[in-house]
């Protein structure tokens, strides 16, 4: 069933404000997200002694109830319930935009689900931020968050990135990313482009632009602190071998095309033709098995 949502419109229900806040310095916090969590009846926080230091330095009153990760089921239908009782919330994260590697998403998804009016507020995000600044193609990007921890999987995981054309977009710590550029050189190349934006908007942001290899010398010879955003050029060598129709004759092809888009073989070899670059008569001569 499709659901509209007209944001501004006068609500009989709480509204669920998703409210981004600064990633690092304070300045980036906007004027309509400040005046937001006064007005809410509660803020739901990833860390509510961290969100009090940023509620204490712009005087904001409003109280708080912890949200996240580990109790996001208890929460998440105790918050609907207020919402449903005309209490409207702010949803916050420890820093940037609600239900980015964030429990946000279910509160998001539960609201939807009883008819509530959600409600986003532009603001701080790192990936968006690091990736401008990075001098790599920002479009299109594959944005993946936190790479798996297990070894094996993170290598798992970069092989089938490595597939992709588009530039890739990761959050690291200080204490995992030379393995994740180390396992990045065995899953790309030496050779691949990567920036490493690190502490962003912070007193000690500093961009690292390189390849894999300058990269993880880098890596190699300084003392690894901050947050780290990592953003990886995609892989432009990708050609036609990931194509399905690799392995496949012209006639089967041509039969593949008339199966799948209801074509009669006329217009199918026309469209084969077309996707291989190649002669229409070859490929006519093909379904038709005439020889040349």
């Amino acid at each position: 069933m499709i659901n509209t949502q007209k944001s501004f419109e006068q609500q009989d229900h709480g509204i669920l404000y998703l409210v981004p806040t600064p990633i690092g310095n304070l300045d980036d916090m906007t004027f309509r997200a400040v005046s937001i969590l006064k007005d809410v009846s509660l803020i739901a926080s990833e860390d509510t002694r961290n969100t009090q230091k940023l509620l204490n330095h712009f005087d904001i009153d409003s109280p708080q109830i912890s949200f996240h990760e580990h109790n996001s089921k208890e929460r998440t239908p105790q918050l609907i319930e207020k919402l449903k009782n005309g209490e409207s919330v702010a949803q916050v994260s420890d820093a940037g935009m609600p239900s980015i590697s964030d429990p946000g998403v279910d509160l998001v998804k539960a609201a939807i689900d009883e008819g509530l009016t959600v409600v986003p507020l532009p603001g701080p995000n790192a990936a968006l931020t690091a990736l401008i600044a990075s001098g790599l193609s920002p479009q299109p990007f594959y944005f993946l968050g936190f790479l798996p921890r297990k070894k094996k999987d993170l290598l798992a995981e970069l092989k089938e990135l490595n597939k992709r054309k588009e530039t890739l977009v990761f959050y690291e710590s200080p204490h995992r990313i030379k393995q994740v550029v180390e396992t990045m050189k065995v899953a790309f190349s030496d050779e691949r482009k990567v920036v490493l934006a690190r502490e962003v908007t912070k007193r000690f942001e500093e961009f690292i632009r390189g390849t894999i290899g300058e990269v993880l010398e880098w890596l190699n010879h300084e003392k690894i602190r901050g947050e780290f955003v990592i953003i990886v050029e995609g892989n432009e060598t990708i050609d036609d071998e990931e194509n399905p129709w690799n392995n496949w004759t012209l006639k089967e092809h041509v039969e593949s095309v008339m199966a799948n888009e209801a074509l009669p073989s006329k217009k199918a070899i026309k469209e084969v033709a077309l996707i291989r670059k190649i002669p229409k008569r070859l490929v006519y001569a093909a379904f038709h098995e005439i020889e040349n």
